[in-house]
Protein backbone atom coordinates (compact mmCIF):
# COMPACT_ATOMS: atom_id res chain seq x y z
CA UNK A 1 0.00 0.00 0.00
CA UNK A 2 1.45 3.33 -0.73
CA UNK A 3 2.08 6.19 2.46
CA UNK A 4 -0.16 8.14 1.17
CA UNK A 5 -3.37 6.24 1.26
CA UNK A 6 -2.32 5.33 5.34
CA UNK A 7 -5.55 6.75 7.77
CA UNK A 8 -2.40 8.30 9.39
CA UNK A 9 -0.88 10.37 6.60
CA UNK A 10 -4.06 12.06 6.24
CA UNK A 11 -4.86 15.67 6.30
CA UNK A 12 -8.36 15.52 6.71
CA UNK A 13 -8.61 12.49 9.04
CA UNK A 14 -7.22 14.91 12.03
CA UNK A 15 -8.95 17.83 10.77
CA UNK A 16 -12.04 16.03 10.70
CA UNK A 17 -11.99 14.34 14.38
CA UNK A 18 -10.61 17.90 15.88
CA UNK A 19 -13.56 19.57 14.47
CA UNK A 20 -15.96 17.06 16.00
CA UNK A 21 -13.84 17.01 19.19
CA UNK A 22 -13.59 20.40 19.69
CA UNK A 23 -17.40 21.78 18.85
CA UNK A 24 -18.22 18.18 21.48
CA UNK A 25 -16.40 20.77 24.03
CA UNK A 26 -18.83 23.17 23.48
CA UNK A 27 -21.74 21.31 24.41
CA UNK A 28 -22.04 21.19 28.24
CA UNK A 29 -20.39 25.41 27.93
CA UNK A 30 -23.67 26.41 25.33
CA UNK A 31 -26.04 23.98 27.01
CA UNK A 32 -25.93 26.22 30.14
CA UNK A 33 -26.95 29.64 27.14
CA UNK A 34 -29.77 27.13 25.77
CA UNK A 35 -27.90 27.33 22.51
CA UNK A 36 -26.72 25.24 20.30
CA UNK A 37 -23.23 25.45 18.78
CA UNK A 38 -24.90 26.67 15.07
CA UNK A 39 -27.18 28.94 17.22
CA UNK A 40 -24.01 30.22 19.11
CA UNK A 41 -21.97 30.81 16.10
CA UNK A 42 -25.41 32.75 14.85
CA UNK A 43 -25.12 34.98 17.94
CA UNK A 44 -21.13 36.00 17.50
CA UNK A 45 -22.19 37.53 14.14
CA UNK A 46 -25.06 39.21 15.95
CA UNK A 47 -23.12 40.42 18.59
CA UNK A 48 -20.11 41.91 16.66
CA UNK A 49 -22.12 43.38 13.44
CA UNK A 50 -25.62 44.15 14.68
CA UNK A 51 -28.26 43.39 12.34
CA UNK A 52 -27.86 41.12 8.87
CA UNK A 53 -30.19 39.37 6.90
CA UNK A 54 -30.13 36.27 6.47
CA UNK A 55 -28.29 35.83 3.48
CA UNK A 56 -25.55 38.03 5.03
CA UNK A 57 -25.35 35.26 7.76
CA UNK A 58 -25.76 32.74 6.04
CA UNK A 59 -22.77 33.97 3.62
CA UNK A 60 -20.61 34.49 6.65
CA UNK A 61 -21.22 31.19 8.48
CA UNK A 62 -21.71 29.36 4.89
CA UNK A 63 -25.02 28.39 5.94
CA UNK A 64 -27.94 27.87 3.00
CA UNK A 65 -31.23 29.26 3.72
CA UNK A 66 -32.76 25.68 4.74
CA UNK A 67 -30.30 25.29 7.62
CA UNK A 68 -30.30 28.76 8.93
CA UNK A 69 -34.18 29.31 8.45
CA UNK A 70 -35.57 26.67 11.05
CA UNK A 71 -32.54 28.05 13.78
CA UNK A 72 -33.54 31.52 13.23
CA UNK A 73 -36.99 30.32 14.55
CA UNK A 74 -35.53 28.59 17.45
CA UNK A 75 -33.46 31.63 18.29
CA UNK A 76 -37.17 33.72 17.95
CA UNK A 77 -38.80 31.30 19.85
CA UNK A 78 -36.30 32.03 23.02
CA UNK A 79 -37.00 35.85 22.66
CA UNK A 80 -33.17 36.09 21.86
CA UNK A 81 -33.54 37.40 18.33
CA UNK A 82 -36.42 38.91 16.26
CA UNK A 83 -37.01 38.53 12.30
CA UNK A 84 -38.16 41.10 10.37
CA UNK A 85 -39.44 41.17 6.88
CA UNK A 86 -37.92 44.50 4.85
CA UNK A 87 -40.81 46.43 3.79
CA UNK A 88 -39.50 47.26 0.49
CA UNK A 89 -38.42 43.89 -0.43
CA UNK A 90 -40.45 40.89 1.38
CA UNK A 91 -37.81 38.53 0.20
CA UNK A 92 -35.35 39.80 2.44
CA UNK A 93 -35.50 39.32 6.03
CA UNK A 94 -33.32 40.94 8.93
CA UNK A 95 -32.48 39.27 12.33
CA UNK A 96 -31.97 41.70 15.17
CA UNK A 97 -31.15 40.88 18.46
CA UNK A 98 -33.76 41.56 21.69
CA UNK A 99 -32.46 42.75 24.71
CA UNK A 100 -32.52 39.39 26.09
CA UNK A 101 -29.93 38.44 23.35
CA UNK A 102 -27.78 41.32 24.02
CA UNK A 103 -28.05 40.17 27.91
CA UNK A 104 -26.93 37.28 27.03
CA UNK A 105 -23.93 38.33 25.24
CA UNK A 106 -22.61 39.38 28.58
CA UNK A 107 -22.98 35.51 30.13
CA UNK A 108 -21.06 34.40 26.91
CA UNK A 109 -17.74 35.96 27.53
CA UNK A 110 -16.58 33.26 29.35
CA UNK A 111 -17.13 30.76 26.64
CA UNK A 112 -13.81 31.16 25.19
CA UNK A 113 -11.87 31.11 28.13
CA UNK A 114 -13.74 28.25 29.12
CA UNK A 115 -12.76 26.30 25.70
CA UNK A 116 -8.90 27.28 26.15
CA UNK A 117 -8.90 25.36 29.18
CA UNK A 118 -10.42 22.49 28.13
CA UNK A 119 -8.38 21.93 24.95
CA UNK A 120 -5.08 21.65 27.48
CA UNK A 121 -3.23 24.30 24.86
CA UNK A 122 -1.42 26.97 25.31
CA UNK A 123 -3.16 30.46 23.91
CA UNK A 124 -0.20 30.88 21.29
CA UNK A 125 -0.74 27.18 20.33
CA UNK A 126 -3.94 27.90 19.26
CA UNK A 127 -3.81 31.00 17.59
CA UNK A 128 -0.57 29.40 15.78
CA UNK A 129 -3.65 26.60 14.73
CA UNK A 130 -6.06 29.37 14.20
CA UNK A 131 -4.12 31.36 11.84
CA UNK A 132 -2.65 28.11 9.93
CA UNK A 133 -6.50 27.28 8.82
CA UNK A 134 -7.60 30.88 8.11
CA UNK A 135 -4.62 30.91 5.52
CA UNK A 136 -5.76 27.25 3.92
CA UNK A 137 -9.12 28.78 4.12
CA UNK A 138 -8.00 31.90 2.07
CA UNK A 139 -5.90 29.41 -0.31
CA UNK A 140 -9.03 27.60 -0.75
CA UNK A 141 -11.45 30.55 -1.11
CA UNK A 142 -9.37 32.02 -3.92
CA UNK A 143 -9.21 28.71 -5.69
CA UNK A 144 -13.21 28.57 -5.50
CA UNK A 145 -12.95 32.46 -7.51
CA UNK A 146 -10.87 31.57 -10.40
Amino acid sequence: MSDNLKLSNQICFPLYTLAKEVIKQYRPILDELDLTYPQYLVMLVLWEEGPQSVSEIGNKLFLDSGTLTPLLKRLAQKNIITRQRNAEDERVVTISLTDNGRIMKEKARCVPDRIAETLNISTEDLVQLKNTIDKINTGINKNKEQ
